[in-house]
Protein backbone atom coordinates (compact mmCIF):
# COMPACT_ATOMS: atom_id res chain seq x y z
CA UNK A 1 0.00 0.00 0.00
CA UNK A 2 1.61 3.35 -0.79
CA UNK A 3 0.99 6.61 1.15
CA UNK A 4 1.67 9.82 -0.13
CA UNK A 5 2.54 12.29 2.36
CA UNK A 6 3.00 16.16 1.80
CA UNK A 7 2.38 19.36 3.69
CA UNK A 8 0.81 22.83 2.72
CA UNK A 9 3.76 25.00 3.52
CA UNK A 10 4.80 27.04 0.44
CA UNK A 11 7.67 29.22 0.97
CA UNK A 12 6.39 31.44 -2.07
CA UNK A 13 3.17 31.78 -0.74
CA UNK A 14 5.07 33.46 2.45
CA UNK A 15 6.94 37.07 1.21
CA UNK A 16 8.23 37.70 4.43
CA UNK A 17 9.79 33.84 5.19
CA UNK A 18 11.30 34.04 1.63
CA UNK A 19 12.79 37.02 1.74
CA UNK A 20 14.55 35.90 5.62
CA UNK A 21 15.96 32.94 3.73
CA UNK A 22 15.46 30.12 6.64
CA UNK A 23 13.91 27.10 5.48
CA UNK A 24 13.40 24.26 7.76
CA UNK A 25 12.36 20.76 6.18
CA UNK A 26 8.90 19.37 7.39
CA UNK A 27 9.87 17.47 11.08
CA UNK A 28 6.66 16.42 12.43
CA UNK A 29 6.05 15.06 8.21
CA UNK A 30 9.36 13.30 8.37
CA UNK A 31 8.25 11.87 11.90
CA UNK A 32 5.17 10.42 10.74
CA UNK A 33 6.13 9.07 7.33
CA UNK A 34 8.89 6.53 9.49
CA UNK A 35 6.41 5.10 11.54
CA UNK A 36 4.38 4.52 8.81
CA UNK A 37 7.06 2.92 6.98
CA UNK A 38 8.43 1.34 9.48
CA UNK A 39 4.95 -0.85 9.52
CA UNK A 40 5.47 -2.09 5.79
CA UNK A 41 4.02 0.85 3.82
CA UNK A 42 6.07 2.74 1.32
CA UNK A 43 5.74 5.87 1.50
CA UNK A 44 7.04 8.85 -0.17
CA UNK A 45 7.17 12.41 0.71
CA UNK A 46 6.02 15.55 -2.02
CA UNK A 47 7.96 18.52 -0.19
CA UNK A 48 6.32 21.98 -1.62
CA UNK A 49 8.12 24.06 0.07
CA UNK A 50 10.12 25.65 -2.67
CA UNK A 51 7.14 24.74 -5.47
CA UNK A 52 4.98 27.77 -6.65
CA UNK A 53 2.07 26.17 -7.43
CA UNK A 54 -0.36 23.20 -5.29
CA UNK A 55 -0.90 22.46 -9.42
CA UNK A 56 2.74 20.66 -8.51
CA UNK A 57 1.09 17.63 -6.37
CA UNK A 58 -0.50 16.35 -9.36
CA UNK A 59 2.36 15.19 -10.54
CA UNK A 60 3.72 13.54 -7.75
CA UNK A 61 0.44 12.05 -7.29
CA UNK A 62 0.46 10.51 -11.27
CA UNK A 63 3.87 9.28 -10.88
CA UNK A 64 3.75 7.09 -7.35
CA UNK A 65 0.08 6.33 -8.08
CA UNK A 66 -0.94 6.13 -3.88
CA UNK A 67 -3.80 4.35 -2.58
CA UNK A 68 -3.72 6.95 0.39
CA UNK A 69 -2.77 10.85 0.38
CA UNK A 70 -1.39 12.74 3.86
CA UNK A 71 -1.25 16.19 4.16
CA UNK A 72 0.23 16.29 7.04
CA UNK A 73 1.89 19.67 8.46
CA UNK A 74 4.92 20.54 10.80
CA UNK A 75 3.09 21.24 13.68
CA UNK A 76 6.93 21.75 14.84
CA UNK A 77 7.17 24.80 12.76
CA UNK A 78 4.82 27.70 14.26
CA UNK A 79 4.41 29.14 11.13
CA UNK A 80 1.81 26.38 10.70
CA UNK A 81 -0.18 27.41 14.15
CA UNK A 82 -1.03 30.80 12.35
CA UNK A 83 -3.34 29.06 10.13
CA UNK A 84 -2.41 30.98 7.15
CA UNK A 85 -5.01 31.58 4.39
CA UNK A 86 -2.40 31.37 1.72
CA UNK A 87 -1.35 27.98 3.02
CA UNK A 88 -5.07 26.97 3.37
CA UNK A 89 -5.97 27.09 0.36
CA UNK A 90 -3.30 25.44 -1.18
CA UNK A 91 -4.08 22.60 1.22
CA UNK A 92 -7.60 22.75 -0.52
CA UNK A 93 -6.43 22.88 -3.82
CA UNK A 94 -4.51 19.66 -3.13
CA UNK A 95 -7.50 18.23 -1.78
CA UNK A 96 -9.50 18.53 -4.71
CA UNK A 97 -6.78 17.59 -6.89
CA UNK A 98 -6.56 14.15 -4.89
CA UNK A 99 -10.45 13.47 -4.95
CA UNK A 100 -9.71 14.04 -8.72
CA UNK A 101 -7.91 10.81 -8.70
CA UNK A 102 -10.49 9.61 -6.49
CA UNK A 103 -7.83 8.64 -3.30
CA UNK A 104 -8.76 8.94 0.31
CA UNK A 105 -7.45 12.12 1.77
CA UNK A 106 -6.05 12.12 5.52
CA UNK A 107 -4.95 15.92 6.91
CA UNK A 108 -3.37 16.55 10.07
CA UNK A 109 -3.01 20.49 10.90
CA UNK A 110 -3.14 22.90 13.42
CA UNK A 111 -5.64 24.61 10.78
CA UNK A 112 -7.74 21.46 9.92
CA UNK A 113 -7.78 20.94 13.86
CA UNK A 114 -9.78 24.40 14.25
CA UNK A 115 -12.02 24.49 11.09
CA UNK A 116 -12.80 20.63 10.69
CA UNK A 117 -16.40 22.13 8.33
CA UNK A 118 -14.07 23.89 5.84
CA UNK A 119 -11.73 21.17 4.94
CA UNK A 120 -14.30 18.34 5.34
CA UNK A 121 -16.51 20.68 2.84
CA UNK A 122 -13.08 21.04 0.80
CA UNK A 123 -12.51 17.04 0.04
CA UNK A 124 -10.72 15.40 3.03
CA UNK A 125 -11.71 12.62 4.21
CA UNK A 126 -10.85 11.91 7.90
CA UNK A 127 -8.57 14.55 10.30
CA UNK A 128 -6.73 13.74 12.80
CA UNK A 129 -6.96 15.81 16.08
CA UNK A 130 -3.67 15.64 18.28
CA UNK A 131 -0.86 13.37 17.73
CA UNK A 132 -0.81 12.33 14.85
CA UNK A 133 1.78 8.96 14.27
CA UNK A 134 -0.47 6.58 16.26
CA UNK A 135 -4.07 7.77 15.11
CA UNK A 136 -2.56 7.66 11.34
CA UNK A 137 -1.13 4.49 11.68
CA UNK A 138 -4.51 2.74 13.02
CA UNK A 139 -6.52 4.66 9.93
CA UNK A 140 -4.26 3.41 7.17
CA UNK A 141 -4.40 -0.21 8.59
CA UNK A 142 -8.05 0.00 8.66
CA UNK A 143 -8.32 1.84 5.43
CA UNK A 144 -6.43 -1.84 3.65
CA UNK A 145 -8.73 -4.13 4.92
CA UNK A 146 -11.66 -3.04 3.72
CA UNK A 147 -13.45 -1.11 1.19
CA UNK A 148 -16.41 -0.72 3.98
CA UNK A 149 -14.12 1.16 6.96
CA UNK A 150 -15.10 1.52 10.64
CA UNK A 151 -13.00 4.29 12.20
CA UNK A 152 -15.07 5.06 15.50
CA UNK A 153 -13.27 2.84 17.41
CA UNK A 154 -10.12 4.93 16.21
CA UNK A 155 -9.03 7.69 18.48
CA UNK A 156 -8.19 10.94 17.73
CA UNK A 157 -10.14 11.35 14.64
CA UNK A 158 -12.39 13.09 13.08
CA UNK A 159 -14.47 12.46 9.87
CA UNK A 160 -17.80 12.88 7.69
CA UNK A 161 -20.65 10.48 8.05
CA UNK A 162 -24.48 10.65 8.08
CA UNK A 163 -24.40 14.16 7.11
CA UNK A 164 -22.67 15.61 10.31
CA UNK A 165 -18.71 15.68 11.36
CA UNK A 166 -18.34 13.10 14.07
CA UNK A 167 -15.28 13.13 16.49
CA UNK A 168 -13.55 10.11 18.30
CA UNK A 169 -12.43 9.80 21.99
CA UNK A 170 -9.22 12.06 22.75
CA UNK A 171 -5.78 10.29 21.41
CA UNK A 172 -3.62 10.19 24.26
CA UNK A 173 -0.15 11.29 24.03
CA UNK A 174 3.00 9.45 23.81
CA UNK A 175 5.06 10.02 26.75
CA UNK A 176 8.76 8.11 26.00
CA UNK A 177 9.19 9.96 22.90
CA UNK A 178 12.35 7.58 22.07
CA UNK A 179 10.46 4.59 21.03
CA UNK A 180 9.71 6.61 18.17
CA UNK A 181 11.59 5.90 14.81
CA UNK A 182 14.13 8.20 13.42
CA UNK A 183 12.53 10.78 11.20
CA UNK A 184 12.65 9.37 7.53
CA UNK A 185 15.65 12.77 7.09
CA UNK A 186 16.06 10.54 3.20
CA UNK A 187 12.97 11.31 2.29
CA UNK A 188 13.97 15.09 1.98
CA UNK A 189 15.66 16.67 -1.56
CA UNK A 190 18.47 18.63 1.50
CA UNK A 191 20.29 20.51 -1.16
CA UNK A 192 17.53 23.36 -2.03
CA UNK A 193 17.79 23.93 1.98
CA UNK A 194 21.07 24.01 2.32
CA UNK A 195 21.68 25.99 -0.33
CA UNK A 196 19.31 28.57 0.57
CA UNK A 197 21.28 28.74 4.35
CA UNK A 198 24.40 29.21 2.86
CA UNK A 199 23.24 31.97 0.51
CA UNK A 200 21.84 33.57 2.66
CA UNK A 201 23.55 33.51 5.81
CA UNK A 202 26.79 31.39 4.61
CA UNK A 203 26.19 28.74 6.88
CA UNK A 204 23.70 25.90 6.84
CA UNK A 205 21.20 25.34 9.72
CA UNK A 206 18.64 22.39 10.71
CA UNK A 207 15.82 21.99 12.53
CA UNK A 208 15.18 19.30 15.67
CA UNK A 209 13.25 19.19 18.43
CA UNK A 210 14.10 17.29 22.05
CA UNK A 211 10.19 17.82 23.55
CA UNK A 212 6.21 17.74 22.48
CA UNK A 213 4.18 19.97 24.03
CA UNK A 214 4.04 22.64 26.73
CA UNK A 215 2.87 22.87 30.49
CA UNK A 216 2.54 26.38 30.34
CA UNK A 217 -0.75 28.08 30.15
CA UNK A 218 -0.07 30.95 28.53
CA UNK A 219 -4.02 31.99 27.50
CA UNK A 220 -3.21 33.13 23.80
CA UNK A 221 -1.42 30.75 23.18
CA UNK A 222 -2.95 27.47 21.30
CA UNK A 223 -1.75 23.48 21.29
CA UNK A 224 -4.59 21.74 19.13
CA UNK A 225 -1.86 18.82 18.46
CA UNK A 226 0.16 17.95 22.24
CA UNK A 227 -1.83 20.03 24.33
CA UNK A 228 -0.07 20.92 27.66
CA UNK A 229 1.59 17.49 28.40
CA UNK A 230 5.47 18.05 28.07
CA UNK A 231 7.04 14.78 27.00
CA UNK A 232 10.78 14.52 26.15
CA UNK A 233 13.14 12.13 24.47
CA UNK A 234 16.56 11.46 26.46
CA UNK A 235 19.22 13.86 25.82
CA UNK A 236 21.75 10.66 24.88
CA UNK A 237 19.10 10.05 22.20
CA UNK A 238 19.32 13.84 21.10
CA UNK A 239 22.98 14.16 21.24
CA UNK A 240 23.19 10.33 19.26
CA UNK A 241 20.93 12.11 16.09
CA UNK A 242 22.81 15.05 16.01
CA UNK A 243 26.33 13.33 15.59
CA UNK A 244 24.53 11.27 12.74
CA UNK A 245 22.75 13.23 10.88
CA UNK A 246 25.64 15.75 11.00
CA UNK A 247 27.85 13.50 9.51
CA UNK A 248 25.46 12.97 6.35
CA UNK A 249 24.05 16.51 5.93
CA UNK A 250 27.11 18.86 7.17
CA UNK A 251 24.92 21.75 8.80
CA UNK A 252 26.98 23.35 11.44
CA UNK A 253 23.54 24.69 13.11
CA UNK A 254 20.56 23.82 14.69
CA UNK A 255 17.09 25.33 15.28
CA UNK A 256 15.67 23.34 18.65
CA UNK A 257 12.06 23.87 17.76
CA UNK A 258 10.70 23.19 21.14
CA UNK A 259 8.05 25.43 22.76
CA UNK A 260 10.06 25.21 25.80
CA UNK A 261 14.24 23.42 25.83
CA UNK A 262 15.84 21.10 28.38
CA UNK A 263 12.68 21.66 31.16
CA UNK A 264 13.42 18.45 32.79
CA UNK A 265 15.72 18.11 35.78
CA UNK A 266 19.09 17.49 34.86
CA UNK A 267 18.12 17.45 31.07
CA UNK A 268 20.85 20.12 29.77
CA UNK A 269 23.33 18.65 32.53
CA UNK A 270 22.88 15.04 30.24
CA UNK A 271 22.99 16.44 27.14
CA UNK A 272 25.87 18.77 27.63
CA UNK A 273 27.57 15.69 28.80
CA UNK A 274 26.47 13.68 26.16
CA UNK A 275 27.84 16.57 23.21
CA UNK A 276 31.31 16.60 24.44
CA UNK A 277 31.46 12.62 24.82
CA UNK A 278 30.61 12.36 21.24
CA UNK A 279 32.94 15.29 20.63
CA UNK A 280 30.06 17.16 18.62
CA UNK A 281 30.96 20.91 17.39
CA UNK A 282 27.52 22.70 17.09
CA UNK A 283 25.79 25.61 17.70
CA UNK A 284 22.43 26.30 18.01
CA UNK A 285 19.36 28.35 19.08
CA UNK A 286 16.41 27.64 21.58
CA UNK A 287 12.94 29.11 22.95
CA UNK A 288 12.97 29.66 26.03
CA UNK A 289 11.19 31.53 29.28
CA UNK A 290 11.96 33.76 31.68
CA UNK A 291 11.30 32.05 34.79
CA UNK A 292 13.63 28.91 33.56
CA UNK A 293 16.39 31.00 32.79
CA UNK A 294 17.48 31.62 36.27
CA UNK A 295 19.98 28.82 37.19
CA UNK A 296 23.55 29.72 36.56
CA UNK A 297 24.73 26.29 36.26
CA UNK A 298 21.75 25.72 33.79
CA UNK A 299 23.14 28.87 31.45
CA UNK A 300 26.86 27.63 31.82
CA UNK A 301 25.64 23.80 30.41
CA UNK A 302 23.65 25.68 27.45
CA UNK A 303 26.61 28.03 26.55
CA UNK A 304 29.05 25.21 26.91
CA UNK A 305 27.00 22.66 24.37
CA UNK A 306 27.25 25.51 21.71
CA UNK A 307 23.66 27.13 22.44
CA UNK A 308 24.12 30.38 20.52
CA UNK A 309 20.42 32.42 20.80
CA UNK A 310 17.88 31.83 23.44
CA UNK A 311 15.08 32.88 22.14
CA UNK A 312 12.50 34.45 25.41
CA UNK A 313 8.96 35.30 24.96
CA UNK A 314 9.37 38.40 27.14
CA UNK A 315 5.72 39.27 25.11
CA UNK A 316 5.60 42.58 27.11
CA UNK A 317 7.47 45.30 29.23
CA UNK A 318 4.08 45.99 31.57
CA UNK A 319 3.31 43.81 34.21
CA UNK A 320 -0.17 44.15 33.65
CA UNK A 321 -0.13 42.77 30.33
CA UNK A 322 1.96 39.54 31.45
CA UNK A 323 -0.51 38.94 34.52
CA UNK A 324 -3.49 39.60 31.88
CA UNK A 325 -1.96 36.96 29.69
CA UNK A 326 -1.62 33.94 32.55
CA UNK A 327 2.09 34.52 31.25
CA UNK A 328 3.49 33.32 34.86
CA UNK A 329 6.73 36.09 34.37
CA UNK A 330 7.85 39.14 35.51
CA UNK A 331 9.60 41.80 34.30
CA UNK A 332 12.24 41.31 36.82
CA UNK A 333 12.46 37.81 35.55
CA UNK A 334 13.17 38.75 32.49
CA UNK A 335 15.67 41.74 33.12
CA UNK A 336 17.42 38.76 35.48
CA UNK A 337 17.54 35.95 32.55
CA UNK A 338 18.54 38.75 29.99
CA UNK A 339 21.41 39.58 32.73
CA UNK A 340 22.52 36.09 32.96
CA UNK A 341 22.73 34.83 29.37
CA UNK A 342 24.79 37.92 28.71
CA UNK A 343 27.46 36.74 31.42
CA UNK A 344 27.65 33.62 29.72
CA UNK A 345 27.97 35.12 25.89
CA UNK A 346 24.76 33.26 24.81
CA UNK A 347 22.79 36.01 22.79
CA UNK A 348 19.39 36.80 24.79
CA UNK A 349 16.32 37.29 21.77
CA UNK A 350 12.92 38.68 22.90
CA UNK A 351 9.58 37.56 21.00
CA UNK A 352 7.25 40.40 21.73
CA UNK A 353 3.52 41.35 21.14
CA UNK A 354 1.52 44.40 20.82
CA UNK A 355 -1.83 44.66 21.08
CA UNK A 356 -2.94 42.33 23.52
CA UNK A 357 -6.84 43.26 25.13
CA UNK A 358 -6.26 46.56 27.64
CA UNK A 359 -2.77 47.40 26.67
CA UNK A 360 -2.59 50.96 26.21
CA UNK A 361 -0.03 53.65 25.31
CA UNK A 362 1.47 53.29 28.72
CA UNK A 363 1.93 49.57 28.24
CA UNK A 364 3.19 49.57 24.89
CA UNK A 365 5.95 52.18 26.26
CA UNK A 366 7.09 49.94 29.20
CA UNK A 367 7.49 47.46 26.29
CA UNK A 368 9.97 49.99 24.01
CA UNK A 369 12.21 50.76 27.29
CA UNK A 370 12.46 47.57 27.89
CA UNK A 371 13.72 46.45 24.80
CA UNK A 372 16.21 50.04 25.26
CA UNK A 373 17.29 48.81 28.34
CA UNK A 374 18.00 45.33 28.09
CA UNK A 375 19.46 45.81 24.65
CA UNK A 376 19.01 42.19 23.52
CA UNK A 377 20.79 40.57 20.30
CA UNK A 378 17.21 40.53 18.61
CA UNK A 379 13.49 40.58 18.69
CA UNK A 380 10.55 39.34 17.23
CA UNK A 381 7.47 41.22 17.36
CA UNK A 382 3.78 40.10 16.60
CA UNK A 383 0.51 41.47 17.42
CA UNK A 384 -2.22 39.61 19.34
CA UNK A 385 -3.72 36.86 17.55
CA UNK A 386 -6.96 34.86 18.82
CA UNK A 387 -6.51 31.53 17.92
CA UNK A 388 -9.91 29.15 18.09
CA UNK A 389 -9.49 26.74 21.45
CA UNK A 390 -7.66 29.66 23.67
CA UNK A 391 -8.94 31.49 26.64
CA UNK A 392 -8.05 34.94 24.70
CA UNK A 393 -10.34 34.15 22.03
CA UNK A 394 -12.91 33.66 24.01
CA UNK A 395 -12.48 36.98 25.52
CA UNK A 396 -12.23 38.93 22.50
CA UNK A 397 -14.49 36.97 20.66
CA UNK A 398 -17.28 39.60 20.83
CA UNK A 399 -14.56 42.08 19.59
CA UNK A 400 -13.44 39.67 16.73
CA UNK A 401 -13.56 41.29 13.02
CA UNK A 402 -14.88 39.30 10.04
CA UNK A 403 -11.19 38.34 9.24
CA UNK A 404 -10.40 35.34 11.25
CA UNK A 405 -6.80 34.54 9.94
CA UNK A 406 -3.47 36.40 8.06
CA UNK A 407 -2.76 35.72 4.79
CA UNK A 408 0.89 35.22 5.51
CA UNK A 409 3.70 35.71 8.53
CA UNK A 410 3.55 39.41 7.69
CA UNK A 411 -0.43 40.35 7.43
CA UNK A 412 -0.21 41.82 11.13
CA UNK A 413 -3.76 42.46 11.01
CA UNK A 414 -5.15 43.06 14.40
CA UNK A 415 -8.46 40.63 14.17
CA UNK A 416 -10.30 42.34 16.85
CA UNK A 417 -11.27 45.47 18.08
CA UNK A 418 -8.78 46.87 20.60
CA UNK A 419 -7.59 50.29 22.05
CA UNK A 420 -6.13 51.09 18.83
CA UNK A 421 -6.50 51.19 15.22
CA UNK A 422 -5.41 47.88 13.07
CA UNK A 423 -2.91 50.10 11.02
CA UNK A 424 -1.51 51.60 14.00
CA UNK A 425 -0.54 48.03 15.50
CA UNK A 426 1.42 47.04 11.82
CA UNK A 427 3.12 50.39 11.88
CA UNK A 428 3.96 50.12 15.77
CA UNK A 429 5.46 46.51 14.87
CA UNK A 430 7.61 48.32 12.08
CA UNK A 431 8.47 51.18 14.16
CA UNK A 432 9.69 49.34 17.17
CA UNK A 433 12.10 47.00 15.10
CA UNK A 434 13.74 49.91 12.78
CA UNK A 435 14.05 51.47 16.26
CA UNK A 436 15.77 48.53 17.86
CA UNK A 437 17.92 48.02 14.79
CA UNK A 438 19.05 51.83 14.70
CA UNK A 439 20.03 51.54 18.55
CA UNK A 440 22.08 48.41 17.51
CA UNK A 441 23.58 49.93 14.59
CA UNK A 442 25.33 52.67 16.80
CA UNK A 443 26.23 49.98 19.48
CA UNK A 444 28.31 48.60 16.52
CA UNK A 445 29.49 51.46 15.42
CA UNK A 446 31.04 52.38 18.80
CA UNK A 447 32.94 48.92 19.10
CA UNK A 448 34.11 48.79 15.46
CA UNK A 449 32.23 45.97 14.31
CA UNK A 450 31.82 46.52 10.75
CA UNK A 451 28.55 44.60 9.74
CA UNK A 452 25.60 44.52 7.71
CA UNK A 453 23.42 45.83 10.69
CA UNK A 454 26.05 48.68 11.07
CA UNK A 455 26.14 49.63 7.61
CA UNK A 456 22.36 49.77 7.18
CA UNK A 457 22.03 52.32 10.40
CA UNK A 458 21.16 55.21 8.37
CA UNK A 459 18.60 53.28 6.79
CA UNK A 460 16.83 51.76 10.03
CA UNK A 461 17.35 56.07 10.92
CA UNK A 462 15.04 57.47 8.11
CA UNK A 463 12.67 54.44 8.42
CA UNK A 464 11.99 55.21 12.04
CA UNK A 465 11.62 58.82 11.48
CA UNK A 466 9.31 58.15 9.01
CA UNK A 467 7.43 56.13 10.75
CA UNK A 468 7.05 58.01 13.61
CA UNK A 469 5.20 60.52 11.99
CA UNK A 470 2.88 58.04 10.31
CA UNK A 471 2.11 56.46 14.07
CA UNK A 472 1.11 60.19 15.27
CA UNK A 473 -0.88 60.83 12.07
CA UNK A 474 -2.99 57.61 12.70
CA UNK A 475 -3.33 57.89 16.66
CA UNK A 476 -2.16 61.43 18.07
CA UNK A 477 -1.83 59.86 21.40
CA UNK A 478 1.43 57.88 20.10
CA UNK A 479 3.76 60.81 20.62
CA UNK A 480 3.83 59.94 24.48
CA UNK A 481 5.99 56.92 23.30
CA UNK A 482 9.17 58.63 21.54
Amino acid sequence: MKILFTHSYFLYFDNKQLKTQTPFPPLATLYAASVLRENGYDVKLADLQFSVSAEEIKQHIEDFKPDVFVIYDDSFNYLTKMCLTNMREAAFRMQQIAKEFQIPVIVSSSDATDHLEKYFSNNADYIIIGEAEQTLLELVNALKKTNAVDVSSINGLAYFSENKINKTSPRLVLKDLDELPLPAWDLVNIKPYKKTWLNGHGYFSINFVTTRGCPYKCNWCAKPVYGNRYNSHSPQNIAKQIKDLQEKFGFTHIWFADDIFGLKPNWLKEFNEAIQTLKIKIRYNIQSRADLLLDDENIKYLAQSGCEEVWMGAESGSQKILDAMDKGTTIEQIKEATKLLKKHKVKPCFFLQFGYSGEIMEDIKKTILLVDELKPYDIGISVSYPLPGTKFHERVKKDLIEKQNWKDSDDLHLMFNSSYKADFYRHLQRFVHYKFRTAQSIELLKDKKFNKRMVLGPYYYFKQISLKKKLQTIEPDAGSLF
